[in-house]
């Protein structure tokens, strides 16, 4: 473990693992990834500007509608093999006590899962990233990002060495300049990996990432411009996945799933012939499809 300060560390962890759904470990026949990127926002259904301001006790208090939301969201993401969650609660009053990340693991019948706590409030919220797998992680690390605490980085690593497929997922600040700040630890974080993969709600504009942030220099491709918040009426491009020019995109698509405030995003890679084999195995289940 490496320290950060008094209270914020970086820590390594190996998965949670669902043992029910060890079946379906690995990459599909095909050798493509199937990649999704979705701020959940704890569940509430934001349909309207003002619901910000009507819903809002939704995220102190559990609701009843949540459950409904999260059963949707758990049907979705059934169809991937890593996907990365934002604004998911660990297991607090307003969740009910329901660990998100880890139910979310269940209804998308996903083996491996990882929850890293950003801002602990006690009983009241367990502000959280998430990640989700078919394929087992080498190494997973939680990262508090610079800037006032609550915002963290996920590195997962399939493999080893530079050839080891490198995948962040992340939930940025708002302000440009925290941001900035967090994307040059991100820069450092991936330097020396050929293969890189970013994830998350990244609170800015393609245009931002590849040309003015510390990530310009990399050659990472943003696919996705379309928008993809307000979910209702979509006007900005806030949520991405980047690639490094090594992977080789095949599909990219924002998926009209307003279920959240923020729309889904979903990609799908082919992988280097260098990375199939003992980092990503092929399964030898059938083809993705979510849990009965």
């Amino acid at each position: 473990m490496m320290r950060w300060g008094s209270e914020r560390t970086v820590a390594r962890h190996t998965p949670k693992v669902n043992e029910r759904h060890l079946k379906q470990t690995g990459l599909p026949a095909d050798g493509r990834l199937r990649l999704l990127s979705f701020n959940i926002q704890v569940g509430i259904s934001t349909e309207r500007y003002r619901h910000y301001l009507t819903r809002g006790w939704q995220h102190v208090f559990p609701h009843n509608g949540r459950a409904g939301n999260l059963q949707k969201i758990g049907d979705l993401l059934g169809d991937y093999d890593l996907v990365a969650l934002q604004e998911v609660d660990g297991g607090s009053l307003r969740s009910g006590y329901v660990n998100q990340v880890e139910h979310l693991a269940q209804l998308g019948s996903f083996p491996y899962w990882h929850q890293q706590l950003n801002r602990n409030l006690g009983r009241f919220a367990q502000h959280s990233n998430g990640v989700l797998s078919r394929l087992r992680p080498w190494d997973i690390e939680d990262h508090p990002l610079p800037g006032p605490s609550g915002r963290g980085a996920i590195l997962v690593r399939f493999g080893e060495g530079e050839d080891a497929l490198i995948v962040v997922v992340m939930h940025l600040a708002l302000g440009a300049r925290t941001r900035t700040r967090q994307l040059a630890y991100i820069r450092e974080l991936i330097a020396g990996y050929k293969h890189q993969v970013l994830m998350g709600d990244m609170n800015t504009h393609a245009a931002d990432l590849l040309e003015t942030s510390p990530l310009r220099d990399l050659g990472l491709l943003a696919p996705q411009i379309e928008a993809t918040f307000p979910s209702w009426r979509p006007q900005r491009c806030l949520d991405h996945i980047l690639l490094s020019p090594s992977l080789t995109l095949e599909k990219v698509q924002v998926l009209a799933q307003p279920i959240s405030d923020h729309l889904p995003v979903a990609v799908e890679i082919r992988l280097p012939a260098s990375l199939i084999g003992d980092s990503l195995p092929i399964t030898s289940t059938s083809p993705r499809g979510p849990s009965e």
